[in-house]
């Protein structure tokens, strides 16, 4: 007997096995379901008449199932209340959630994510209201695969008066994020040989591998990326503003080395632009995008200025990248979630995104002038100010990542950055100051202090 209940406040497929006998099918069903987790633990059950009319049985069939299992302590049942999942006691499930706990740092400062605690979750909600109310029928069916109109449009003019880009709305392709972008490109080249600076993130690497491309290193100095080192890559991967972990910004010359590069070699320059709006000392760079437009892939996303949760990007592409791109999308996913896109362009339009944006800035400054208050001189710290992570020299990581394990601190490791083993290069931590709340922010750094000077 194969039944759903429905209009009863839960959908659950039961199979209740009537050979031996209806009500012993039904305890078995429902007390399978309850040691599966299909029922959790508080669920409320249907009463007895509805469930008896739901699975043509009798009510005392019902009842007297329900009774059995509260008997066994399966299920609870108060007055006025209910019948309820109880909570059922579990070694299996216990053990993950005590080593989910062990795993759980008390402080982490590791890089890579923003403070999402500061997510402007009442903006974001009215942003969301409006471009609900105005949105059009079409909106929630399937879509363009290179992203809602609204957000492109948006996105053309907070890019080119925030970052230099030049940017038609024709030319933006609405990703899942940066690394749907990266892969799509990929894709899209068919392979080949990619340039990656050294040091960069693995991940990043990995997802170029798995998508047909082979990767070489790009030494990356004080200075950036080094174009001369690009030989026959059909594309290069930087990170022009704030280079990833190194904290450098490409320089002018180098600029114009990779440009130049690009336009000789017919290659393509591939721009992860993933935290250049937050520049401290300064105005922003602008994006290389804006010197060769026809050379360059701008990559941004939203999952530094607002989360990583929103799962929404941008690629600016070249035009003739524009069709084949948005092909790889729609064969890929077929487009991105649309109400989430009309929401952010709502947010751009009424300029609540660069005032989120702006007060951003000043938190992470503000965290960065810390940081470099408890460190001092003892310590040297690279990097440009600005973005979400700094780099800090020490003579040992393992002995120190040691320690800060022991304190309950996690980091970055330089080491992990450097295409192959790092072996004989130089060391150093990655310290995130994005991730902490502003009330934990000042005991997370006495504790990076003390595990820095005992080394």
């Amino acid at each position: 007997m194969n039944d759903f209940w429905s209009g009863v406040g839960v959908d659950l497929h039961l199979e209740p096995d009537a050979g031996d006998g209806r009500r012993v099918g039904l305890e078995r069903a429902l007390r399978d379901a309850v040691r599966d987790g299909r029922l959790a633990p508080g669920t409320r059950l249907p009463a007895t008449r509805r469930l008896a009319t739901e699975l043509g049985v009798s009510r005392g069939t019902a009842k007297a199932a329900y009774d059995q299992l509260v008997a066994e302590g399966y299920l609870t049942a108060r007055q006025g209340s209910g019948t309820q999942v109880a909570s059922l006691p579990s070694a299996s499930s216990d053990a993950p959630e005590a080593t989910a706990r062990a795993r759980t740092p008390r402080f982490d400062l590791r890089p890579g994510s923003p403070d999402v605690g500061a997510f402007p979750a009442a903006a974001w909600l009215r942003a969301l209201r409006r471009a609900i109310a105005t949105a059009p029928l079409l909106a929630y069916d399937y879509g363009d695969p290179r992203g809602r109109i609204e957000l492109r449009t948006a996105l053309s003019g907070y890019l080119g008066r925030a970052r230099g880009v030049i940017a038609p709305p024709e030319r933006i392709v609405i990703t899942s994020g940066y690394v749907q972008g990266l892969a799509l490109l990929t894709r899209v080249l068919e392979g080949g040989t990619v340039g990656m600076e050294d040091p960069g993130l693995p991940f990043h690497r990995e997802v170029v591998r798995r998508n047909g491309g082979s990767v070489v290193p790009v030494r990356v100095d004080e200075r950036g990326a080094c174009a001369e080192e690009l030989g026959d890559c059909r594309a290069v991967v930087v990170t022009p503003a704030h280079q990833y972990p190194t904290g450098v910004t490409l320089r002018p010359e180098r600029r114009r080395a990779l440009t130049d590069w690009a336009r000789a070699r017919d290659g393509l320059i591939v721009e992860d632009d993933y935290d250049g709006e937050f520049r401290y000392d300064r105005q922003p760079v602008g994006a290389l995008q804006g010197m060769a437009p026809g050379q360059v892939v701008y990559l941004g996303t939203a999952s530094k200025t607002l989360g990583p949760a929103l799962r929404l990007g941008w690629m600016v592409l070249p035009p003739q990248l524009v069709d084949a791109v948005a092909d790889a999308k729609l064969h890929s996913d077929h487009h991105t979630e649309s109400i989430g896109q009309l929401a952010l362009a709502e947010l751009i339009d009424s300029h609540a995104y660069d005032r989120h944006v702006r007060a951003c800035r000043l938190r992470y400054r503000r965290r960065r002038d810390q940081l470099l208050d408890r460190l001092g001189n003892r310590h040297t710290v690279h990097g440009i100010a600005a973005g979400l992570h700094a780099l800090v020299d020490v003579a040992d990581e393992a002995e120190v990542l040691e320690r800060a394990e022991a304190e309950g601190l996690a980091l970055g490791r330089l080491g992990d950055h450097w295409h192959g083993s790092g072996e004989g290069r130089p060391q150093g931590l990655v310290v995130g100051y994005g991730t902490p709340r502003e009330r934990v922010y000042p005991e997370a750094l006495e504790v990076l202090g003390k595990v820095l000077d005992r080394s």
